[in-house]
């Protein structure tokens, strides 16, 4: 009796257990099928299921070694996973485009009249073009006279300054003397962006060369006061540790493509407190190719000299005031007025403010030379207006202010 029941109970976990075993999971057949095929030695993430089933990732979407060029994967050891793979290759990749900018400045000694070479600072850049290019911050290069850019073999050069945006905080250096082939850094674009995606910064802190933070975009849109004075809009924000000395450097996507250059930390101590800030890089695309042509931005304007916004505040009005029409300027041909004395003098008289660009409210200087540039140079904006006899849209063709 006792064998008979020993008999029935091991049939029917025999049963229970080909019942389990028939009911699993496609994605558990997947991983045995895929851990069957993988080679000896290699675990589940070796594999390209775990890859893509852990990390997100699309199947046959390139690496950034396949979108980028090849890298050296020997150096590799065993049982990284996809995303630690992913990471060493975007380094190895991008930071040969990485480089440390050096300022000093010529300094007369009043006494002996020796000039001396006086360091000003130490920053980060990166190159963009195989012609020597090199993009980096203002607040790097700033009252700097000398300027020397080690690359990522550590072959340094002399660099002549091409040109300088400080209200964006950007400046374009130029290597001399450079024989060999340059790698530039692969450009990317800003205006999608999410919070929430996988960022790397390569910078050199703190004199230390090509070091690697990573992080998330933790913000989008942020505004942060430039070294011109202006505010800089639409600034990513990330926790990817950036501290000084990253300054100029690039921050990249998960494909090692430029999404911004790192510029500043919000800090108290002037250390990294995962808050920087990074100029996007659609900024970046339009105003570089202006700084090596021109030397400074093309800003587009509608010829005016307008008031500071404080009089505005004090006096409780919205908008831009005009203090002053330049003729012949497009404000003048659209019929603009500026400031005016009543008949005897006594008295000033406003004239027209701007309070909104294509239908957007201006509510400062900084608001009206945001809506200009976005819209650019030879382009037609509709401006609501404002005076005593009340509000009318004025249509203005913008032109590159001198």
């Amino acid at each position: 009796m006792r064998t008979l029941l020993i008999s029935l109970l091991a049939l029917g976990l025999g049963l229970m257990a080909g019942l389990f075993l028939s009911q699993r999971s496609p994605l558990s057949s997947a991983v045995d099928a895929a851990e069957a095929q993988a080679p000896a030695g290699s675990t589940l993430a070796d594999s390209g299921l775990a890859n893509s089933e852990r990390e997100g990732s699309t199947p046959g979407t390139p690496s950034p070694a396949e979108s980028l060029g090849s890298v050296d994967r020997s150096a590799m050891p065993e049982g990284l996973t996809a995303g630690e793979r992913r990471d060493i290759e975007i380094f190895r990749l991008a930071a040969r485009s990485v480089v440390s900018v050096n300022t000093s400045a010529l300094q007369r000694d009043w006494f002996s009249t020796n000039v001396f070479e006086i360091p000003r600072g130490s920053g980060s850049g990166f190159l963009w073009d195989d012609e020597g290019h090199v993009v980096t911050n203002y607040h790097v290069i700033e009252n700097g006279s000398r300027f020397t850019v080690t690359l990522a073999d550590q072959q340094t050069f002399t660099a002549e300054l091409v040109g300088t945006a400080p209200n964006k905080d950007l400046a374009v250096l130029r290597l001399e003397n450079f024989a060999e082939s340059l790698r530039p850094v692969s450009v990317g674009r800003s205006f999608d962006l999410v919070v929430g995606q996988r960022v790397l910064a390569i910078g050199n802190p703190f004199g230390l060369d090509q070091t690697l933070t990573v992080g998330v975009v933790s913000a989008l849109g942020r505004e942060l006061r430039s070294p011109g004075g202006r505010l800089i809009r639409d600034l990513v924000q990330t926790d990817a540790a950036i501290n000084p000395g990253n300054s100029g450097g690039p921050l990249l996507n998960s494909q090692g493509r430029l999404i911004g250059v790192n510029t500043a930390i919000y800090s108290p101590s002037g250390a990294s407190a995962g808050i920087g800030f990074a100029v996007p890089v659609d900024v970046v695309r339009r105003l570089v190719p202006q700084l090596i042509q021109y030397g400074r931005p093309i800003q587009p304007g509608i010829g005016i000299e307008a008031l500071a916004d404080r009089y505005a505040r004090r006096w409780g009005l919205e908008g831009v005031i005009l203090q002053r029409v330049l003729s012949g300027g497009p404000a003048d041909r659209a019929g603009l007025e500026g400031l005016r004395s009543s008949r005897r003098g006594r008295r000033v008289i406003l004239g027209d403010r701007i309070v909104a660009v294509n239908g957007e409210a201006v509510q400062s200087l900084d608001d009206l030379f945001y809506a200009f540039e976005t819209a650019g140079v030879g382009v037609s904006v509709q401006l609501t207006v404002v005076n005593e006899q009340g509000s009318r849209e004025v249509p203005v063709t913008l032109q590159a202010l001198e």
